[in-house]
């Protein structure tokens, strides 16, 4: 593990300042719902070796996880975005159970933060 925040402050702060405290508080709600089901489509998708939808969505794991400041781990999100397009899955299943085990840093992260708000 690294030094690095679980959440970037300046990333939330940048995003309260464009859409308003009300608003990211529903981001991280959604977000928190749709992870989860997404991180489960992963394991889906690798279990059927379906590289093209694996990739997509560890792309939308990404993105909604760096929207947020969740940047450790959206950077785990685009390591297995690019094996799903490079359709080279092997190792992918340590790569996902790492990613499952930083989301319970993150969902706890961001709820403490939407308490905070």
């Amino acid at each position: 593990m690294n030094d690095d925040p679980v959440i970037d402050q300046n990333t939330i702060s940048e995003l309260k300042a464009t859409v308003g405290d009300d608003f990211v508080v529903e981001l991280i709600d959604t977000y928190l719902e749709e992870t989860p089901r997404l991180i489960t489509e992963l394991e889906q998708f690798l279990a059927k070796q379906d590289a093209v939808a694996f990739g997509r969505t560890a792309h939308s794991i990404k993105s909604s996880s760096a929207s947020l400041g969740a940047l450790s781990f959206a950077a785990l999100a685009r390591e297995l975005e690019m094996m799903g397009k490079s359709g080279e899955l092997a190792g992918a299943k340590v790569k996902v159970e790492a990613l499952e085990a930083e989301y319970i840093q993150v969902q706890q992260a961001l709820k403490e933060l939407k308490d905070g708000s």
